[in-house]
C-alpha cells in the first residue's frame, strides 16, 4: 500500500488491500500469542490503514 495512496484506490483495490490486511493482523495476534512477535508496533500501522480503507469505501459507497 506504500505506493498508493487509498484515496486513488478503486473498490476492488480496497477490497483486496482490506483481506490482505486482515490477513496480516490475524498473523500478528497469532504471533503474539505464541509470543514471537517481532515488531509490535506494527499492530498500530495495520489498524490504522485497515481503518483509513473502510472510511474510504464507505464513502465510495455514499457518493454512487
Amino acid at each position: 500500500m506504500a505506493d498508493k495512496k487509498v484515496s486513488d484506490m478503486g473498490a476492488p483495490e480496497l477490497k483486496t488491500e482490506l483481506l490482505e490486511l486482515r490477513k496480516e493482523q490475524f498473523n500478528l495476534r497469532m504471533q503474539r500469542g505464541t509470543g514471537q512477535l517481532a515488531n509490535p508496533s506494527r499492530f498500530k500501522v495495520v489498524r490504522r490503514q485497515i481503518a483509513r480503507i473502510k472510511t474510504r469505501m464507505t464513502e465510495i459507497s455514499r457518493t454512487g
